[in-house]
C-alpha cells in the first residue's frame, strides 16, 4: 500500500520540533513562562492537524483545523513578544515558518468550506 505524504501534517511536525528546540533555548535563558506557553500552543497546532486527518465529517475536519489556527495565532502572539523584547532570543526563521503554516491552514479551511456547499 502506498501512503500519500501530507504536506501540512509534515510541516506541522517540523514546526513542532523547531518550537521544542526554541523553547529549550528560552528555558536555558530562564524565560520559563513564555517557554511554557509557546511550547503548549506551538505543539498543539500539529496535534490538531493530525486529529483533523481522522475527522468524522467535513464539518468536523473544518472545526479541528480552526482549532489548529487558534493555536497558531496564540503561538504567533508569544513569538511576537519574544521578537519585541530586548531580553529574549528570537528566531526569524521560526516566525517565517509559522506564517507559512498559517497561510496553508487558512487556505485549507477556505477550500474545505467552499467544497462543502
Amino acid at each position: 500500500m502506498i501512503i500519500k505524504e501530507n504536506a501540512v501534517v509534515q510541516k506541522s511536525v517540523d514546526f513542532a520540533i523547531r518550537i521544542i528546540e526554541y523553547c529549550e533555548v528560552l528555558e536555558e535563558n530562564r524565560k520559563y513562562v513564555i517557554a511554557t506557553q509557546l511550547l503548549k500552543a506551538g505543539t498543539s497546532i500539529g496535534a490538531n492537524i493530525h486529529e483533523a486527518q481522522n475527522a468524522e465529517s467535513r464539518a468536523d475536519f473544518i472545526h479541528k483545523m480552526k482549532i489548529a489556527v487558534k493555536e497558531l495565532e496564540e503561538a504567533k502572539y508569544w513569538l511576537v513578544l519574544c521578537e519585541r523584547s530586548n531580553s529574549y532570543p528570537f528566531d526569524i526563521d521560526l516566525k517565517n515558518s509559522i506564517d507559512e503554516l498559517g497561510l496553508i491552514l487558512y487556505k485549507i479551511i477556505s477550500t474545505s468550506k467552499r467544497n462543502s456547499r
